[in-house]
């Protein structure tokens, strides 16, 4: 069992040439004893996004705070706090954040996928 905030969980920065901005946190994953899922939560600051990229994997997001659009099937789509998305493998996608926030989100992947 584990329970705690998700911002006592280790961290880690993404910062490149395509992607700015990003923070990840492994929430719940394989070293949990997850079989099955690993849920991850990631912050978005202003003005920032994540690579566009695919991958064979399913992703379930629930976006929880701030503002940012969703990028699949060749377009952008807004999201706010409370919206989900639901990304099936292999479509290129790309997260990025519109709002004077940080954008965060969680993200459910299946046990398998690399974690972060």
């Amino acid at each position: 069992m584990k329970v705690l905030n998700y911002r006592e969980q280790e961290s880690k920065q993404f910062e490149g040439d395509f992607v700015k901005g990003v923070t990840g946190r492994v929430l719940i994953g394989k070293n949990d004893g997850a079989d099955h899922f690993c849920m991850r939560v990631f912050e978005v600051e202003e003005g920032g996004f994540s690579p566009k990229h695919s991958h064979d994997w399913e992703h379930e997001i629930f976006f929880h705070a701030g503002k940012g659009e969703v990028f699949i099937s060749g377009e952008f789509t807004p999201v706010s706090a409370g919206s989900v998305a639901f990304i099936p493998g292999n479509l290129e996608h790309q997260i990025r954040n519109t709002g004077n926030e940080t954008l965060v989100f969680v993200c459910l992947i299946p046990s398998g996928a690399p974690e972060i």
